[in-house]
């Protein structure tokens, strides 16, 4: 009876605390065990995984822009990061887009399609799933080898150029 009153009292109130924090563990083991068996398993397993730990920000709102008739980039910053969606449909290339370097550092995942990439003038072949990371004021460029290429880039410190830009198109 004694220990009945004391995990009614003690336990029940924390009770969700611990399914919370059991199911993140387990949702941590079988992100880390699947990723290392299985590549692709990563994207699908995050994607699955909702906890609304995040917060919502909406100061800085989502901007999206058609660049030309064959590219289009949706952007979202903060303070210090900025998240570039870029989406182009000109594709197969028979050259790459010239050459280009900026002080920020970049991280581009590859979403969609197929491309080559250069970097500082070394060309690789990258498609959906890749990961390319590029030093600040380091020359890069891409070629389209599909006809619609997705990319998702990563910027720090924020491109203000890119928010620039957008201003005086508005």
């Amino acid at each position: 009876m004694i220990f009945l009153m004391i995990f009614t009292f003690v336990f029940l109130p924390f009770a969700s605390l611990w399914v919370y924090a059991l199911l993140r563990l387990l949702s941590f083991v079988l992100i880390f065990f699947t990723c290392k068996s299985n590549k692709s398993s990563l994207k699908i397993n995050l994607v699955r995984l909702n906890l609304n730990t995040m917060s919502t920000n909406k100061e800085n709102q989502i901007i999206h822009e058609k660049v030309t008739p064959v590219f289009e980039r949706s952007i979202a910053y903060l303070e210090n990061l900025m998240v570039v969606v870029c989406d182009f449909t000109d594709g197969p290339r028979e050259k790459p887009d010239p050459p280009h370097s900026h002080p920020h550092e970049q991280i581009t995942y590859v979403a969609e399609g197929d491309l080559y990439f250069f970097l500082d003038e070394v060309k690789q072949k990258h498609t959906k799933g890749d990961i390319i990371t590029i030093p600040a004021g380091v020359p890069h460029c891409i070629q389209s080898i599909s006809s619609h290429v997705r990319l998702i880039d990563s910027f720090s410190p924020i491109r203000k150029d890119y928010l620039k830009l957008t201003d005086s198109r508005q």
